[in-house]
């Protein structure tokens, strides 16, 4: 079953801006789902209007096989989500923040309140920050806070905007870890990025959107995989190593300072390297490398990924 699902969904303001065109997402239940896309392309309006933040002009939405926003009753509380940054009040701390908003939430258990905020705030690792106040917060904190928010209660989707944005390296790598720990509990994690190499690391599944439209989705290895793999020599002789490499059959041979690269097809790297030893081709390394997300989103659109909107 998909967690989320739209159809056709649209998104136009007024004056006639297409934020978000005629978009078809599945969200596969348990996966961890990367919705990427240069800032601007529309990945935040569908997050709103998924969640029922906001309308669409036109198209459907479903969460957990329910229609949006008729369902909002009953699917809205499986949902946990941080979208654009947390809003708290600077004066409270930490800790009376998710108090205040636990309390808002009225299917949350005040007996179970206080363990369930300690708990939130430990996964994020603001324990020892709790009794903070939150202007006080760096932005890393502040986005680990609107993490804890989310995790107040047991969830079957969580829904992250830009989750790694001000965290310090440790501080990524810590909210990567907790993202595959919710997934191996059976949560679907639905994260908005657009740093690639960050997505790549940690999900499943990728859509890719430019523009407010989709460009791909699928399976983040069928991504790469649309395209081919490279084998790469390291080599002073870089003429003659092209020219064996050509021999044995391989195709779009590139030769630059140090390197010659190939696409890899049906010769093995082993053959490819005893043939380059024999021709006399002095090789101090050789490699297969796999395409990144971001070459394959580069194929993809045609375009770089911090291209202005």
């Amino acid at each position: 079953m998909s967690t989320i699902r739209t159809r056709a969904l649209t998104k136009r303001f007024r004056g006639g801006q297409v934020a978000v065109d005629h978009l078809d997402l599945d969200v596969p239940e348990g996966s961890v789902y990367g919705f990427l896309g240069p800032n601007g392309s529309g990945k935040t309006t569908t997050i709103r209007m998924v969640l029922g933040l906001a309308s669409p002009t036109s198209g459907a939405v479903e969460l957990f096989g329910d229609a949006m926003p008729a369902a909002s009753a009953s699917a809205l509380p499986r949902v946990g989500a941080l979208i654009e940054g947390p809003a708290c009040y600077p004066f409270l701390t930490g800790q009376e923040n998710l108090a205040r908003l636990d309390a808002a939430d009225p299917t949350s258990v005040r007996r179970t309140r206080s363990a369930r905020i300690d708990h939130a705030l430990d996964r994020v690792g603001l324990a020892a920050a709790s009794g903070k106040r939150y202007r006080a917060y760096s932005l890393g904190m502040r986005q680990r806070l609107g993490i804890a928010a989310a995790l107040l209660r047991p969830r079957d989707l969580l829904v992250l905007d830009e989750p790694t944005n001000g965290l310090d390296p440790q501080g990524t790598r810590e909210v990567r870890h907790l993202i595959r720990e919710l997934a191996d509990e059976g949560t679907t994690v639905f994260v908005s990025s657009h740093l690639l190499a960050e997505v790549e690391q940690i999900c499943t599944h990728a859509a890719v959107l430019s523009r407010g439209r989709l460009v791909a989705d699928g399976e983040v290895s069928a991504l790469r995989g649309s395209l081919s793999s490279r084998l790469v020599v390291s080599t002073p002789d870089g003429p003659l190593a092209a020219t064996t490499l050509s021999g044995l059959g391989f195709t779009d041979v590139l030769a630059q300072d140090g390197t010659v690269s190939a696409a890899v097809g049906d010769v093995e790297p082993d053959v490819a390297c005893a043939a380059l030893v024999r021709d006399g081709v002095r090789v101090r390394g050789l490699a297969v490398e796999r395409p990144s997300l971001e070459e394959a989103f580069v194929a993809l659109t045609g375009e770089g990924f911090d291209v202005a909107e």
